[in-house]
């Protein structure tokens, strides 16, 4: 049944998640299937915000199923929670990551603009370095504290990839990431955004956010040898495969609008082998 469970969970990666994947694979058997189920309960949340047919409600049941498995009563609604179950039994889990991740996944319901970068990175907290803090205590059970501000930093900086790469799939939500106030600074507006404009006002916005990402990536890479050996190049090949997401956007000249940029098998290799060289 265990096994099964977190296999369940490894499909779910597989199929979402081909960036994470990869880079998780490398993990040793354990820390690898406990990444997996961490993934199945994200994406569990994620798929209720953005394909529920009633996502209030079915969050409100999601969020009564955690407090049940909390309480030791492990629900029977999806094999993930067996999964869940067994890595919060082997690892020092925090519940809090998970309460403020759901709160972040559950943001999307109410809130479609963003005014300014701290609005941004509250809601990119909530949503990804949850995540990795989440991670923590199964990638680096003895420094989880000493890599928390770390952990953090890599998840704003991936959140902000992803929200430089998805504009125009969030628009056709009628989700707007984009700083309303650093658009505005810019003499970008909303209706030429609305309208997929794509001009110097509009690659300057979409740089000043891919530099903060960026900074976001150097604060995470200082600390990565704080891991173990055997997390070490799962994270930091995470990381560089994110963060070549913004390099292949700049490849493409800052064409979001037309064609969703991903890095390739052939260049994650490419990263893998200069990673592993250092």
């Amino acid at each position: 049944m265990l096994e099964q469970a977190y296999a369940h969970c490894e499909a779910i990666i597989k199929h979402h998640s081909k960036t994470f994947y990869k880079a998780f694979s490398l993990l040793p058997r354990a820390k690898r299937n406990a990444v997996w189920a961490v993934y199945g309960f994200c994406r569990q949340v994620d798929d209720i915000i953005d394909e529920g047919t009633d996502p209030e409600a079915e969050l409100t049941v999601f969020r009564s199923e955690f407090a049940s498995f909390l309480n030791g009563q492990i629900p029977q609604t999806n094999p993930m929670w067996l999964a869940l179950e067994d890595v919060f039994r082997h690892y020092p889990m925090e519940a809090k990551a998970f309460h403020d991740m759901i709160a972040g996944q559950e943001m999307d319901l109410y809130k479609t603009r963003y005014y300014t970068l701290d609005e941004l990175e509250h809601y990119s907290y909530h949503v990804a370095s949850t995540v990795g803090l989440m991670l923590l205590p199964i990638l680096a059970p003895q420094r989880v504290d000493q890599l928390r501000e770390s952990a953090i930093s890599l998840g704003l900086g991936m959140q902000i990839t992803n929200i430089l790469r998805d504009i125009s799939e969030d628009l056709d939500r009628d989700r707007i990431y984009l700083p309303i106030d650093e658009m505005t600074k810019a003499g970008y507006h909303v209706d030429e955004l609305m309208s997929r404009t794509k001009n110097d006002a509009f690659v300057s916005v979409w740089e000043k956010l891919a530099s903060r990402a960026e900074m976001h990536y150097d604060h995470a890479f200082s600390a990565m040898h704080h891991y173990p050996l055997d997390s070490r190049l799962p994270v930091k090949s995470s990381a560089v495969f994110y963060k070549a997401i913004l390099q292949s956007i700049r490849k493409k000249d800052h064409n979001v609008f037309q064609q969703r940029a991903f890095v390739s098998d052939q260049e994650k290799e490419a990263l893998l082998s200069g990673i592993a060289g250092n």
